[in-house]
């Protein structure tokens, strides 16, 4: 794995964390190609990353270049800095990387960046977790490097989630998904559409409603509750916005796949802020209907339907269906629900890849 994984990251680290966007460079598109090459390495499709990544770098931008340095005066001031920052906080991270190991700078910087969680569609914190479960799978220095890449592009991206507002009640994640209240307005792009999260008045409540963790030690079970929801969720609620609606389950999962590396204080705060991170999303761009269950795909009938889908969505080729497909097979594995399976089946059939 690590040999594939570390010519991935050769190849992407060059490459800037988003691409697109307005003429300042922002509202762009998150670079998913660390992320994809790593869920197609985990489950054995390595012999196909240079493939893949042949097509998807061509859409890429380079780095943006350092222009001021990141230091104990300014970094602060520098969150949330956008695409100008993103070359200082890559250098910055990078030379952090050097200085002392990975789990310390992980450690005394996850809690800074997680009130902004929200950075780039929650990228930022994507891109964190599954360079953080490359690395305690034993992958080396390259993946050190890219987890720096990532937490650049959160500190950088860095955005609170309006009016976020921690668990205190008692409802499953499935009841208190389906108890967030949806903007009236979905329109326009993500910015526009959280900002208007702080009008709603049923929002903090809705947050608040999700069942606290008795303590850090239930976080992770919690943690997976939320994302075998969202994934079953996806299933019935996709259309209303198939691309953005994936990341109220790889979210979460990103940041349970983070856990294993953080100091046990950090839990309960990360299930908070991915919560309500999550409960954003699907405010900002679930629809208010379902489709009928006549009208939705089912599982894989065959003989080894988790193979079928992986090979399906590797046929595929589009990111947000590989790293879909990467959780919704955990979900499965670890629920046995096939329902998990059929919404990746639902994110194949509704999000095309680019050509």
């Amino acid at each position: 794995m690590s040999a594939s994984l570390d010519e991935a990251y050769l190849r992407l680290h060059g490459t800037g964390p988003e691409f697109g966007g307005d003429q300042q460079g922002d509202h762009g598109l998150a670079n998913h190609g660390p992320m994809a090459a790593e869920v197609l390495i985990r489950h054995g499709y390595g012999d196909q990353v240079s493939t893949w990544l042949d097509r998807y770098v061509a859409r890429l931008i380079d780095m943006p270049p350092a222009r001021e340095p990141i230091t104990a005066q300014n970094l602060r001031d520098s969150l949330g800095g956008g695409r100008s920052r993103l070359g200082d906080w890559t250098e910055y991270f990078t030379r952090q990387m050097t200085e002392r190991p990975w789990q310390d700078v992980l450690a005394r910087w996850w809690p800074i960046l997680l009130p902004g969680i929200t950075a780039g569609a929650t990228h930022g914190a994507i891109r964190v977790g599954h360079a953080v479960r490359s690395l305690i799978g034993g992958a080396g220095e390259l993946a050190e490097s890219e987890l720096a890449h990532g937490l650049a592009f959160w500190a950088a991206r860095s955005r609170p989630t309006p009016g976020a507002t921690a668990p205190s009640g008692d409802l499953s994640p499935e009841q208190a998904l389906a108890g967030i209240p949806l903007l009236a307005d979905q329109s326009g792009l993500l910015a526009h559409r959280l900002a208007r999260l702080a009008d709603l008045p049923a929002w903090p409540a809705a947050q608040a409603a999700l069942r606290a963790p008795a303590d850090a030690d239930d976080v992770p079970a919690l943690l997976e509750e939320l994302v075998r929801a969202a994934t079953l969720r996806y299933l019935h609620h996709a259309h209303g916005s198939p691309i953005l609606l994936v990341h109220t389950a790889t979210a979460p999962n990103a940041v349970r796949h983070t856990l294993p590396a953080l100091p046990k204080e950090m839990w309960v705060p990360s299930l908070a802020a991915v919560w309500s991170a999550a409960a954003a999303i699907v405010s900002a761009y679930a629809p208010d209907h379902t489709v009928p269950q006549a009208e939705l795909p089912e599982a894989p009938r065959a003989d080894d339907p988790v193979a079928d889908l992986l090979e399906r969505a590797v046929a595929n080729g589009d990111e947000h269906v590989i790293k879909f497909t990467d959780t919704a097979v955990q979900v499965y594995r670890s629920s046995g629900d096939p329902d998990a399976l059929a919404a990746a089946v639902r994110a194949r059939e509704l999000i095309e890849p680019e050509v």
